[in-house]
């Protein structure tokens, strides 16, 4: 059930991803032309941010190819990691951005250019109806899966990028003032910087197996103990992600000298009160007995 569930969501996200990858693609190599022919460096310097994200994209593309191979004996929950591991490193490829971006603005401050500003507009618009839309097809499938969330991040990057190189371009041709620029940039490096930052925390929580940020492992315990009659105790326990959505835990649970029906029936309730109450599919429940004293 599981994993036909993460399949289909698997397609859903490869088709947007793809449509992504290719508006991005046509904006980048516009952006680049446009940029060259306005001697607009905001439009040269945002095609080879544009570039950047399409690498990203395809990273996260590849991704969940990986992550829809089926399991395998060595690989037994399959290859669900290879998007928090895409996610970590599409993380560390917006710091490097976010540096890239800081060094065009003091460029920028120390000898601003000349541009033709009508045709920077042209094409600046353009790039943000591109951007626009590959946001708007990976906002819907971004919410609970780290690795389109950075691709989703990556696209925020270029539209609010694009949203910048417009302004900058508006206010250029009302007030021939070029100093704008910069200080947009700078704007849009502070928001990348936040984002990657966020998402390298996350990614890196879930490769160091740190337990779910919405599962508490003491409340989990005490919900066990209280509200399933017959679990007495319960302890060693362990959660982790094994990728965006997708829980496991382990657990010791003393319970009574038992028939190993009654048993099973015990393990049911605790695996449909953690499936619906923590969003816990993946478990391994080791039951113990109970040692009255004498």
């Amino acid at each position: 059930m599981t994993v036909i569930h993460h399949q289909h969501h698997g397609i859903n996200k490869l088709s947007r991803l793809r449509i992504a990858l290719i508006l991005t693609a046509v904006g980048m190599l516009f952006e680049f032309l446009g940029g060259f022919l306005s001697n607009s460096l905001a439009l040269i310097s945002d095609a080879w941010h544009m570039l950047t994200h399409l690498f990203a994209l395809g990273m996260s593309y590849f991704a969940i190819l990986l992550a829809m191979r089926p399991v395998t004996k060595k690989r037994t929950y399959g290859f669900y990691r290879a998007e928090i591991l895409a996610a970590f490193v599409n993380g560390i490829a917006l710091i490097f951005i976010s540096v890239y971006l800081v060094y065009e603005a003091i460029l920028r401050f120390m000898s601003p250019q000349k541009i033709r500003v009508g045709e920077m507009l042209f094409v600046a618009g353009f790039g943000l109806l591109i951007n626009g839309l590959s946001t708007y097809l990976l906002a819907k499938v971004s919410h609970h899966d780290l690795n389109v969330r950075s691709a989703f991040l990556h696209e925020i990057g270029d539209l609010v990028s694009s949203v910048a190189v417009v302004a900058a371009g508006l206010t250029i041709f009302y007030t021939n003032s070029y100093i704008i620029d910069p200080l947009i940039s700078l704007f849009i490096c502070a928001l990348i910087m936040i984002w990657a930052v966020k998402l390298i925390i996350d990614s890196a929580n879930i490769l160091l197996e740190a337990a779910p940020k919405h599962l508490d492992i003491d409340e989990v315990a005490a919900v066990l103990k209280n509200e399933v009659s017959g679990v007495y105790e319960v302890h060693h326990l362990h959660a982790w992600t094994i990728a965006s959505s997708m829980y496991a835990l382990t657990a010791h649970v003393v319970i009574e000298d038992c028939q190993v029906s009654s048993a099973n029936e015990l393990l049911k309730k605790i695996n449909t009160l953690l499936e619906e109450r923590f969003r816990v599919e993946h478990t391994n429940i080791q039951f113990e007995c109970l040692i009255k004293k004498q």
